[in-house]
């Protein structure tokens, strides 16, 4: 009786001890909150009124909060009142604006895409117009947040536009009146060669999964004798988890599981299953992806893959397996705060484990843990998804790579347009002038340095400080990197070909001509067609 009394005893004294030292935790825990927010604001106000230089105290606490979340992972944001309608494009499809992509190039913020029929188009303003004021404030190396602050309003408010247009000696005044502009999700579906269809999502905004539904019953209505489907999610980034649960419902069954949320607070843990009957469980599917496919676009891809319901084509997605929350902090501002992880149907994780510079990092594929899809193929875990036909991404190569991120390609297209008010249809445009191209690039002297060639010019740089003569070496060794560049130019040939067309199209097709243009000689999308009309090839790739 004695020993009872005594384990019984221990067991309560351990208890006790236990949860006092988990209160202690608490408060030592919430204490240190206390003091270091009275750190931060004692910190904050000796800075504002003692600096040398006057400060802009709203940057100082903006540059304070964006480095305290970023040092957690690149998802977890300070959303201030400026930001605000980046954040509602990807929460409802639609923003306050004027319906333009734009990026710096150079001093001014430059139009780079179009939405057709909002309010930028419509007031007749071009892709490679910039901006050179908004109602009078000048526009000259404005960041992108900037022009995001002065361009902000209400739909059915004015702002007074001065752009520089190439090829046009003025300036041009444009008076645009701003609204709501409306971002389609589903910009092109179509059929491919031999009973094949297509349907580019471009974006998980809301009606997504409904657009997705009527553009695949409007292909099979048109084609009885469809055979296969392709769900392009190249470059989608994104954006609303029950949209991946309402496509992911388009292929397979009621009440499958198509991913779970687990965080710390566990009462907000979740299992989300499909809710509706499925509009076709057997049609052979191809999802394209690659390395800009992320969040919602793995989630899809990899439910397809896990329940071995399509197969994957292209290259490794980004590895965004992260839950984020947005909470009110005061004065419209919000924080995105990451509180769960992803796990798809066969209890993988997909986001990145490793990160440089805000960009995952690829890690070998011993390192990640394994898992089974429903016919117990393996699957990969830490690291985005990884197709089941892995190809290369011939944009990541040296020139082409180097083409795209100088925006040549985009310069070259905007003088291009000038002299061609019109173009054939995207059926029929060919673009055969390579060799004003080529011209061009002379002209702008356009020089591309390879990762060799940054060692030949550390090396150079060396030789002279260190007053060793390896002059006649690096001439002939620059001579033969510079005929290796031409030749480059000429083994890409198609390629670029391609890309021109696509930037083109975009000019005056739009997105939908973009998205169009680009299927012609896609290795992806052919690639997906050879598999999809091979049936045992695409059975043994499931595990069938």
């Amino acid at each position: 009786m004695s020993k009872r009394i005594l384990i019984v005893g221990s067991l309560v004294a351990t208890f006790l001890l236990g949860t006092a030292f988990t209160i202690s935790n608490e408060k030592d825990k919430y204490f240190e909150i206390i003091k270091n927010i009275e750190i931060f604001t004692n910190l904050y106000k000796e800075v504002n009124t003692n600096y040398v230089d006057e400060i802009d105290p709203g940057q100082l606490m903006r540059t304070g909060l964006e480095a305290m979340v970023g040092s957690l992972d690149p998802f977890t944001n300070y959303i201030s009142e400026s930001d605000i309608e980046g954040y509602r494009v990807i929460n409802e499809g639609k923003y306050h604006g004027i319906g333009t992509k734009s990026k710096k190039i150079g001093e001014y913020i430059t139009i780079t895409e179009l939405y057709k029929d909002q309010p930028a188009d419509m007031a007749g303003l071009k892709a490679g117009d910039r901006f050179i004021s908004v109602d009078g404030q000048s526009a000259l190396n404005r960041s992108m947040e900037e022009m995001e602050e002065i361009m902000r309003g209400f739909p059915g408010t004015t702002m007074r536009l001065v752009i520089n247009r190439p090829g046009v000696s003025e300036n041009i005044n444009i008076e645009l009146t701003r609204g709501d502009v409306d971002v389609p999700n589903v910009p092109y579906f179509g059929m491919l060669n031999e009973g094949i269809g297509y349907i580019n999502l471009s974006i998980f905004t809301r009606n997504a999964g409904r657009n997705i539904i009527e553009a695949f019953q409007s292909l099979k209505q048109e084609n009885p004798d469809l055979k296969g489907l392709v769900l392009d999610l190249r470059g989608n980034g994104g954006g609303l988890l029950n949209e991946a649960v309402n496509i992911s419902n388009i292929f397979i069954p009621r009440d499958e599981v198509v991913v779970t949320t687990r965080g710390k607070v566990k009462d907000w843990d979740r299992a989300y299953k499909t809710v509706n009957q499925p509009i076709d469980t057997e049609i052979p599917l191809a999802i394209l992806v690659d390395k800009g496919s992320a969040s919602a676009s793995e989630i899809v891809s990899g439910v397809m893959q896990d329940y071995d319901r399509g197969i994957l084509i292209g290259q490794r997605t980004y590895g965004k397996g992260l839950v984020q929350n947005t909470m009110e902090v005061g004065y419209n501002a919000r924080v995105k705060v990451t509180t769960a992880k992803y796990y798809i149907p066969s209890e993988r994780c997909i986001q990145s484990v490793e990160y440089k510079n805000g960009e995952p990092v690829a890690i070998a594929d011993e390192k990640r843990a394994r898992f089974k899809t429903r016919s117990g193929r393996t699957v990969l875990d830490g690291g985005g998804v990884k197709p089941d036909i892995l190809l290369d991404a011939a944009t990541d190569d040296g020139i082409i790579k180097s083409l795209l991120q100088d925006d040549v390609i985009f310069n070259y297209v905007t003088e291009w347009a000038q002299d061609h008010p019109t173009i054939d249809s995207t059926d029929t445009f060919r673009f055969t002038d390579f060799a004003s191209f080529e011209n061009y690039l002379q002209r702008t002297n356009f020089s591309y340095q390879s990762d060799a060639e940054k060692v030949l010019k550390t090396l150079a740089e060396k030789a002279t400080a260190e007053e060793v003569n390896l002059t006649n070496e690096i001439t002939a060794l620059q001579l033969k990197f510079d005929n290796a560049q031409a030749s480059e130019l000429n083994k890409h040939r198609d390629l670029i070909i391609r890309l021109i067309e696509k930037e083109i199209a975009g000019r005056y097709y739009y997105q939908k001509g973009k998205v169009q243009i680009g299927l012609r000689n896609d290795p992806e999308v052919n690639e997906a067609i050879r598999v999809l009309n091979n049936t045992e090839e695409y059975s043994r790739i499931l595990g069938n």
